[in-house]
């Protein structure tokens, strides 16, 4: 079985966190999160609970990797990007 390629990607205020890894062929979003340690390094990482996604974009934990994908871990939104715009609006 060949390997992967891959990065995996996490940034908090304080940290901005990519990690290149290689993974078997088959491997899939959630393995490589486990893989890269970022679970036990970032303990508010719950992917039961927080959207992944492999360049951007949402994706599923099963999502079966490729060569050169960048796994994205992302927090949840304290604000509403929405409401925060409007505020902005009201005040100005």
């Amino acid at each position: 079985m060949s390997e992967l390629a891959i990065e995996v990607a996490y940034a908090t205020p304080e940290h901005q966190l990519i990690i290149a890894l290689n993974v078997d062929e088959g491997a899939t979003v959630e393995s490589a999160i486990v893989a890269s340690g970022l679970l036990t390094r970032f303990t508010d990482i719950h992917l039961s609970t927080n959207a992944v996604g492999i360049f951007g974009k949402v994706c599923e934990l099963n999502q079966v990797l490729k060569a050169g994908d960048r796994v994205c871990c992302y927090r949840p939104l304290h604000n509403d990007p929405k409401e925060a715009r409007r505020q902005r609006a009201a005040k100005g």
